[in-house]
């Protein structure tokens, strides 16, 4: 793994203003991959661009999509890898120094997560990567696992063995309703996230039931 303390010391040595957060919405190619399973995280970013009306810009050497937005007086980048899934870090590990982000506490991670029923959406710090390529990736190009998680529930596949090929499908019609719910309750956890912080925002999202 690479290791945490340089990639970090390098992002607090960057020269001008520095984002206070960014939060990164995970997913494959939409030209190919939007709307499945495994691109809720990159959809609920956009989303979120989208309510706080501001652009989205290509950023070929940070191999991602990138909006910027202010909400009260924090700055905040949002961005989309234009990479697979499988490689998310590479995005991340630019986006981190191109940013300013001198902490793995001030990085926000949007993913699809299986363990989680449709309709649930969870916020935690750290933690571990239970198979998912997109934070296996971050992790290792990172060092570290510290930075901060917004899960959205799509749900197991009936047949374990079919994980990924679930992932990669569009949501049934009757669970479409419910992974929007969790998409909003995380575009409203990742407001108080921003303003005032993990514990606010915990205390919000994850006290939500289905």
């Amino acid at each position: 793994m690479t290791d945490p303390v340089s990639v970090f010391r390098r992002a607090a040595a960057r020269r001008g203003t520095s984002a206070d957060w960014l939060v990164v919405g995970l997913g494959n190619p939409a030209e190919r991959y939007g709307g499945t399973r495994h691109n809720v995280g990159a959809q609920t970013v956009e989303r979120w661009a989208a309510a706080l009306d501001c652009e989205w810009s290509v950023q070929r050497r940070e191999h991602a999509r990138v909006a910027r937005a202010a909400v009260g007086e924090r700055r905040i980048a949002l961005a989309c890898p234009t990479t697979y899934m499988n490689e998310s870090g590479r995005a991340v590990g630019v986006l981190v120094k191109r940013h300013g982000i001198a902490e793995p506490s001030r990085l926000v991670v949007v993913h699809d997560e299986l363990d989680l029923a449709p309709g649930q959406a969870r916020i935690k710090a750290g933690g571990g990567i239970a198979g998912h390529n997109g934070l296996a990736s971050i992790a290792g190009q990172l060092g570290t696992r510290d930075f901060l998680r917004v899960r959205i529930g799509i749900g197991k596949p009936p047949q374990p063995e079919a994980g990924k090929k679930w992932v990669l499908q569009q949501p049934s019609r009757t669970e479409s309703p419910s992974i929007d719910q969790a998409m909003q309750a995380a575009m409203a956890g990742l407001e108080v996230l921003v303003s005032n912080g993990i514990e606010a925002a915990m205390n919000v999202t994850n006290a939500r039931r289905r």
